[in-house]
């Protein structure tokens, strides 16, 4: 990820850099996979579920190739939020998505690397 390069070196300057990439639930394989999971039925949404997947996937290289710098990286959900992008469908305002995503950073700063937050608090499987 070209921004994440070019920030380096001054997140290594930070006693406490944070690396927050937002995803989704979609983006999980624990969720992908299961017919019981709450977000089955909108697995079928192949660029949107593939994307969040494959930035998890950056976000867990990135957390192991900079924990020894002490730099974390997490993937962070806002839930699902009325945006254009799903016509305003979202249960949630943008705003709420916001203060969710302080939230977790706050949560991820105090905590191990590479984790996945959920949006109403805790952790998604990958």
């Amino acid at each position: 990820m070209p921004v994440v390069n070019a920030m380096l070196p001054l997140l290594r300057k930070s006693p406490a850099a944070l690396i927050g990439n937002v995803s989704s639930g979609l983006g999980s394989f624990s969720f992908l996979a299961d017919p019981e999971s709450p977000i089955w039925e909108h697995a079928t949404l192949l660029a949107y579920s593939s994307s969040k997947a494959a930035l998890n996937a950056v976000t867990l290289v990135y957390a192991r190739a900079l924990r020894e710098s002490g730099i974390k990286v997490c993937a962070l959900e806002p839930g699902y939020c009325a945006t254009d992008l799903n016509g305003h469908s979202g249960h949630a305002s943008s705003e709420e998505g916001g203060r969710r995503i302080a939230r977790q950073l706050g949560e991820a700063a105090t905590g191990a690397t590479g984790r996945f937050f959920r949006p109403e608090g805790g952790t998604y499987p990958w």
